[in-house]
């Protein structure tokens, strides 16, 4: 069963928060991270991405880089930005997008679940974006962004957050520069926090990283390496926990994620839909996007018209958590035997476009000569995420995209 525990987080008071409050490190560069912390002495992004506050061109990863923001970590704290709360607690924080709000527990989960298996992943990797992110833990000593778990749907926690929703006011609530809405509730009452947390411990037998495969990585590793530290480790010190929001799976809506290609493989486009007819069922449908509307179903934008691309059946496997996937189907009857494209995380020939930013981005980017032909994709489910984590399997590169993000710095972990 999962171990999520309450913490006493370190918060910005409430008339800075949005100023404070950031998009995540990894969803921008330098360059762009510059730009959002403009005029803004209090925004997190000046610790998460503290190259900005050095010399032009330094290395992101070097020790300077790390230092500063070491350096800005302790004067938000010194200058009253960023206050710990006196007590152990679970926060809600609520997302609005499109008129449509998910609402999760911010806990401290375990690294022990993460390393039994409690805490399931679907995505590999890299030890070199790993590495930076317990690099910059280590500096700090604290977990300053959050990851993004989801749970089974528990009733009782369900029913414990709408009743905190609907009759408290949010400490935090704005919305920030792209439109989406931030609500955050600390939860004061001692008897309801243990409450959530021996819920947690009954009723939820895994927890899921749904994004942040990097961070939690990296934050299972600070904890051991810690315990190494330390002779009197007992198991409850902080540096055993990593922060996380949990959201329960029901609430929950993947994003398609979809690709471009930058040539044909030489083939003609007679060629390539030629080729296509073997494992699908082919219908041009015009100069107006086609977005696909169920699971084996595709669309392809080329030379100015977009096409249906529905599976043949055969082509894919119904009961095979990887098998079924659009993403599968698309590299097994397409990208790998027609276009040549073998590996997705090392090609230079394909790109991955979240479904964020629209079709109409595939049909820009294939226009202006950028790319040859882009393929959308219908959105993977949270059923087919939970599948395929239950079953120990890894899902293709590129397949999930969640939005909102997770705005860093409601809250933060400190591991002493």
């Amino acid at each position: 069963m999962a171990k999520i525990k309450p913490f006493k987080g370190l918060r910005p008071p409430k008339d800075i928060v949005e100023s404070l409050a950031c998009l995540p490190y990894d969803v921008m560069n330098s360059e762009e991270a510059a730009r959002m912390a403009e005029g803004k002495e209090n925004s997190l992004l000046h610790i998460t991405r503290a190259e900005i506050d050095c010399p032009a061109g330094v290395d992101i990863h070097s020790e300077e880089v790390y230092n500063k923001s070491v350096e800005n970590f302790n004067r938000f704290q010194e200058k009253g930005w960023l206050k710990q709360d006196n007590a152990d607690k679970y926060y809600i924080y609520a997302q609005t997008m499109n008129g449509r709000t998910q609402y999760g527990i911010v806990g401290a989960a375990s690294c022990e679940d993460y390393h039994t298996g409690v805490i399931k992943k679907h995505e590999l990797t890299r030890p070199d974006k790993e590495e930076d992110r317990m690099v910059l833990t280590r500096y700090l000593n604290a977990n300053i962004e959050p990851v993004f778990f989801s749970y089974k749907a528990v009733p009782e926690i369900d029913q414990i957050v709408s009743s905190i929703v609907e009759n408290q006011e949010p400490e935090y609530s704005f919305v920030a520069e792209d439109g989406f809405g931030h609500q955050f509730w600390p939860i004061n009452e001692a008897g309801v926090n243990q409450q959530i947390e021996e819920l947690f411990a009954t009723k939820v037998e895994a927890t899921y990283v749904a994004d942040g495969h990097h961070r939690t990585a990296a934050a299972a590793r600070i904890g051991v390496e810690k315990k190494a530290q330390n002779p009197n480790h007992t198991g409850e010190e902080s540096y055993n926990y990593f922060m996380a929001v949990h959201f329960p799976d029901d609430q929950l809506q993947i994003i398609d994620y979809n690709r471009v290609v930058k040539d044909l493989n030489g083939l003609s486009k007679d060629d390539l839909l030629a080729r296509l007819s073997d494992g699908f069922e082919v219908d041009k449908m015009g100069a107006e996007i086609y977005k696909p509307s169920s699971l084996h179903e595709m669309s392809m934008y080329l030379e100015g018209d977009w096409y249906k691309l529905v599976a043949k059946k055969g082509t894919y496997d119904d009961n095979d958590p990887i098998g079924v996937l659009d993403v599968t189907i698309l590299s097994n009857q397409v990208l790998e035997p027609i276009l040549d494209i073998q590996d997705l995380r090392t090609s230079t020939r394909i790109d991955f476009v979240g479904g964020i930013r629209g079709l109409g981005e595939l049909q820009k980017r294939v226009d202006q000569g950028e790319m040859k032909v882009a393929f959308a994709l219908y959105p993977v489910s949270m059923q087919q995420l939970i599948d395929i984590a239950d079953s120990g399997n890894i899902m293709p590169p590129k397949t999930t995209w969640f939005e909102p993000k997770l705005r860093s710095g409601l809250v933060i972990h400190k591991l002493d």
